[in-house]
C-alpha cells in the first residue's frame, strides 16, 4: 500500500504459512491474534506440562504394570525392558506434539542450560519448570487412579506376606510406580556417581541434537534419538535409582507422599535424584560446547531450514508487535508497553 507505515508490510510475506494453505475459522483467527498479544506464554506453558505428562504417563504406566505384576505374579504383562521403551516412546510424542508451540524443554535441566547458555528469561524458565512439574504430577495423578485397584492387591498382598514396609518404599513397591528410590544396598556415593554419568550421557545426546551443523540429527530425528538415549539409559543403570529429569521426580514423589505420607518422601536420595540431572546436564552442554562445537561448520539444510522458519516465526510476532505502536499511539505507552511485555516474554 503506498504511503504505508513499515509496520504495515509483513516481515514473512515471503514465507508460506498456515494461514495460506489453511484458513482456519474467524473464531480461532480471533483466539490467535488475542493469544499473541495476550497470554501466548500460558500457552507454551500449557505446552509444556502436556509434554511432561505425555512421557510421564506412558513411563508411569509401564511401571505400573512391571510392579503390580511382579507383585501380584502376573507375569507377562511388564518388564525393564517395556519400561524404556515406554519412557522413550513417551517422550517422542511429548517433543513431537509440542516442540513447535513451547521449544519442547520438558525438563528443567534443559531449560536452565538455555537460561545459561541461549539468554533464555529467568521468569520464562520458572513458569516453564512449574509447568513440567505440575505436568509430572498430573500424569502420576491419573496413573494412580487407573492403576488403583490393582495398586490396592498390590499393597493387600504385601500385607498378607508381611513385606509392606520392607517393599512398598523401594523401586519395587507400590510407591515406586511414582516416587523414585535408589537400591537399598548401594551406597549414595555410587548412586550419585551413576545418576551424574547417565544424565551426563543423557545430556550431551540432547547437546549434539541441538547443534545445528550436525549433519546427523536433523531436526525430524530429534525425539527418535533422544527418546532411544533416555531408554538406553534406563535399560542399563536404573538398577541403581535413575530419574534422569527433575520434573518426572518431584512431579511423582509428591503424589506418592500424598497417597502414602512422609514415609514415601526418599529420604536423603530425593535431593540426588531432583537435582544431580540439572549438574549433569549443564556440565554436558559445557562440555559439548567447549569440545565439539565449532563455529566455522556449515549448517545442514535442514538445520538452516528449521532456523529460517524459526526466524520468520520471531519475526512474525514482532510485526505484531511493532503494530502495537500504530494501534495505541504515543499517547498510550502504559497500555501499549503491557502488550509488548506481554508478547517479548
Amino acid at each position: 500500500m503506498a504511503g504505508a507505515s513499515p509496520s504495515h508490510v509483513h516481515p514473512i510475506q515471503h514465507n508460506h504459512i498456515l494461514a495460506d494453505i489453511q484458513p482456519r475459522p474467524a473464531i480461532f483467527r480471533s483466539w490467535e491474534r488475542a493469544r499473541r498479544q495476550r497470554v501466548h506464554w500460558l500457552v507454551e506453558c500449557i505446552a509444556e506440562m502436556f509434554g511432561v505428562f505425555c512421557y510421564c504417563y506412558a513411563g508411569l504406566g509401564a511401571t505400573a504394570a512391571f510392579i503390580v505384576g511382579n507383585i501380584l505374579k502376573l507375569n507377562g504383562i511388564g518388564s525393564l525392558f517395556t519400561i524404556g521403551v515406554a519412557y522413550g516412546l513417551g517422550i517422542v510424542v511429548a517433543l513431537v506434539v509440542c516442540t513447535a508451540t513451547s521449544g519442547g524443554h520438558l525438563s528443567p535441566a534443559v531449560t536452565l542450560v538455555h537460561v545459561l547458555f541461549n539468554g533464555l528469561p529467568p521468569t520464562k524458565a520458572v513458569r516453564y519448570i512449574t509447568a513440567q512439574i505440575f505436568g509430572s504430577f498430573m500424569a502420576s495423578i491419573f496413573v494412580y487412579w487407573q492403576w488403583n485397584i490393582l495398586i490396592k492387591d498390590a499393597e493387600a498382598a504385601l500385607r498378607t506376606a508381611g513385606v509392606y514396609d520392607t517393599v512398598n518404599f523401594t523401586s519395587l513397591g507400590p510407591a515406586g510406580i511414582f516416587a523414585l528410590y535408589a537400591n537399598p544396598a548401594a551406597p549414595l556415593a555410587l548412586v550419585f556417581l551413576n545418576e551424574f554419568v547417565s544424565d551426563f550421557f543423557i545430556g550431551i545426546v540432547i547437546a549434539a541434537c541441538l547443534d545445528p551443523t550436525n549433519f546427523f540429527t536433523p531436526p525430524v530425528a530429534t525425539p527418535w534419538v533422544v527418546g532411544l538415549t533416555y531408554g538406553t539409559a534406563i535399560w542399563g543403570f536404573s538398577s541403581n535409582g535413575l530419574a534422569a529429569n527433575t520434573a518426572r521426580d518431584v512431579g511423582g514423589r509428591l503424589v506418592a507422599i500424598a497417597v502414602w505420607g512422609t514415609k514415601a518422601n526418599g529420604g536423603k536420595y530425593a535431593a540426588i535424584a531432583a537435582l544431580t540431572n540439572i549438574l549433569a546436564t549443564v556440565a554436558a552442554y559445557a562440555f559439548y560446547e567447549f569440545i565439539f562445537k565449532d563455529s566455522s561448520r556449515v549448517l545442514t539444510v535442514i538445520g538452516k531450514e528449521y532456523h529460517d522458519s524459526r526466524t520468520a516465526q520471531l519475526e512474525h510476532r514482532r510485526y505484531h508487535l511493532d503494530n502495537l505502536t500504530v494501534r495505541y499511539g504515543a499517547g498510550s505507552d502504559s497500555e501499549r508497553g503491557k502488550h509488548v511485555e506481554n508478547l517479548e516474554k
